[in-house]
């Protein structure tokens, strides 16, 4: 294969995508095995016709706006590799600034922590990695991305974290010292605003009604009654969503309440405190 001539090609046909050059490196390398040192000093690399009918099919399946981490089926979080799937939403970076103020919040005697809506335990996964001694229960609605999270669990070697279905609290039987959620919270309305690789993921990972609201309120709601005296509960919301979400803390008669910006410089986690 001329390597040169190849990425000129399959940059034409990612032509939709925000980079098709790098978009097309990277499926040659993960498909050939090569390095992406090998991609730049040689204009020639050999590979198999299974190699070659592989990355045929990616490339096809990213020209229809699949996204990159389904292809590979791997997608990295806090520095660690995961495996996602369909039934999994993908990570990304901004959720990490929910582990951040988890970390901040956590003590020694603020060990348990719940993790609503799992999916591939990327949050579970962190903090579990994070922190030893934390004793981390990661739930989810989705048996098959149940699976997905107890693979990654086995595969990286973290042993304080266990998973079991519940639809959002309908099995947990315990109080905690933090309640940490990523929910559904994306409005239907504005699903045309959104770029076509989102469709991919889980519906009901995205999507929640009442205007992106259903899901985080009925979470604020009853959090309350599964967290310990002075327990924390933290929440990942649109950047849009603070104001209401803050009311929602208040309503529901949380304190200590504030939110914090991701790396965009947008709202996008509140957190509040049990103090009765």
């Amino acid at each position: 294969m001329n390597i040169q001539k190849w990425i000129q090609k399959t940059s034409e046909k990612l032509s939709l995508c925000d980079n098709p050059k790098y978009e097309a490196e990277i499926l040659l390398i993960y498909t050939s095995q090569h390095t992406y040192s090998d991609i730049l000093t040689f204009n020639h690399i050999k590979m198999s016709a299974m190699q070659l009918k592989n990355l045929k099919n990616l490339v096809y399946r990213r020209s229809l706006g699949e996204p990159m981490a389904y292809l590979k089926g791997e997608k990295e979080f806090w520095s660690l590799s995961l495996r996602v799937s369909y039934d999994t939403l993908i990570p990304r970076p901004e959720t990490e600034i929910l582990v951040e103020q988890v970390l901040l919040k956590a003590q020694d005697k603020f060990s348990s922590i719940l993790d609503l809506g799992t999916g591939s335990g990327n949050i579970a996964l962190a903090l579990a990695s994070a922190c030893k001694h934390f004793r981390i229960t990661g739930i989810d609605n989705s048996k098959k991305a149940l699976k997905i999270a107890k693979y990654n669990a086995v595969n990286l070697k973290l042993y304080n974290i266990c998973f079991f279905y519940s639809d959002w609290f309908s099995c947990v039987k315990k109080k905690f010292h933090i309640i940490v959620s990523n929910p559904p919270y994306i409005s239907i309305d504005e699903s045309f605003l959104l770029k076509k690789d989102i469709f991919f993921e889980p519906f009901n990972a995205l999507f929640s009604k009442n205007n992106g609201l259903a899901d985080i309120e009925h979470i604020i709601k009853n959090s309350f009654h599964y967290l310990l005296y002075k327990g924390w509960l933290l929440v990942e919301h649109g950047w849009k969503q603070k104001l209401i979400i803050q009311h929602f803390f208040k309503k529901y008669n949380f304190h200590n309440i504030t939110s914090h910006k991701d790396y965009g410089g947008n709202d996008r986690v509140t957190i509040g405190q049990k103090i009765k």
